[in-house]
């Protein structure tokens, strides 16, 4: 019974130990629990405080003073045409009147262009744009030639040709004005039709003017066409003329865009050599006649001036707005190789 007894005891102090040995340990993970569950709650409803913004400083310091300066070009750009197209519509016609931009609006000198008898200025604008599209059609036609023969065939002379436009290009056609002059005084007695004093004239000095620099610029182009399309061409019996007109051209038609663009415009604007050239007054063009509107003493045509430019840059910048797209190709992957 005593055995029993002290057996029975031994258990009910163990299971009491047990027991207090659980409660503690449940006990130690409860206060555990709460105070991760403490620690974690600020962190989780805490808000992050709001980062510093940068200051005046260091903000112009990175980006601040890129948009000053294009402001300032912007501003430096468009002041001289609000300018001119301000003094086209002030009636007062001096320089000095037109110094406060758009203080009077007039359309009398566009009026004048065109209905004053003494200002034949129709003639003058279709006289310009005769030449500058026949010398930009005959310079990308004559270039794209030259460019193709240099490119893809090989000739005895070939590698001098291409030196020689190198080095004509150092010498502008403004130094050759005077021989210009007398030898077109000379072709006159021969073809009158191509002498002093006509556009066919004029424009066959703009093409010889033109193909040196124009010829070198289509080459650099020609040449990343890869020769495989020219021989798998040939093989089928195309001629170089059948490569020329139906492969090449298509393939080439942004390097001619720039080309034919860059002659219109610096044909359209001439003036040094057209004023030699061209004596009849209605054969002169737009610069030429411009100019004579303001080249006397004293001119008060100054409005009248302003208003033929802006008339004649209309047909660049609508050129230009159509064919932006293929400059930056032409220019720049004729530079490759």
């Amino acid at each position: 019974m005593s055995e029993n007894t002290n057996s029975a005891g031994t258990r009910r102090e163990r299971a009491a130990m047990q027991d207090a040995v659980v409660g503690t340990f449940s006990g130690q993970g409860a206060v555990e629990g709460e105070l991760v569950g403490s620690a974690l709650a600020p962190a989780q409803n805490t808000v992050a405080p709001p980062q510093n913004r940068r200051s005046f400083k260091r903000w112009f310091t990175d980006t601040g003073w890129r948009h000053i300066v294009a402001w300032v070009a912007i501003i430096f750009a468009l002041f001289p045409l609000l300018y001119i197209v301000s003094a086209s519509f002030n009636p007062v016609g001096t320089l000095t009147g037109s110094n406060q931009l758009f203080s009077s609006f007039s359309t009398r000198n566009y009026e004048r262009l065109f209905n004053d008898p003494s200002i034949p200025y129709a003639t003058w604008y279709v006289n310009s744009l005769i030449i500058a599209i026949v010398t930009s059609v005959a310079t990308v036609f004559l270039c794209a030639l030259g460019a193709y023969a240099f490119s893809r065939m090989r000739f005895r002379g070939r590698r001098f040709g291409l030196a020689t436009l190198l080095v004509l290009q150092m010498f502008p056609q403004l130094l050759a004005i005077t021989a210009i002059f007398l030898l077109m005084i000379q072709i006159s007695d021969v073809f009158p039709a191509i002498g002093l004093g006509t556009h066919a004239g004029l424009i066959m000095i703009y093409l010889g003017g033109a193909l040196g620099v124009n010829i070198f610029l289509m080459y650099g182009f020609f040449n990343t066409i890869p020769p495989a399309l020219d021989e798998a061409a040939k093989i089928d019996g195309a001629g170089h003329a059948r490569v020329f007109f139906t492969i090449m051209l298509p393939l080439v038609t942004p390097i001619l865009i720039v080309v034919g663009l860059l002659t219109f415009i610096g044909t359209i604007g001439e003036f040094a050599i057209a004023s030699v050239i061209l004596t009849d007054p209605n054969q002169q063009t737009v610069a030429i006649g411009l100019f004579q509107l303001v080249s006397g003493f004293q001119s008060q045509n100054w409005g009248i001036f302003s208003a033929g430019a802006i008339l004649a840059a209309f047909p660049v910048m609508l050129i230009f707005l159509f064919s932006q797209k293929y400059i930056a190709g032409g220019l720049v992957s004729g530079s490759v190789k």
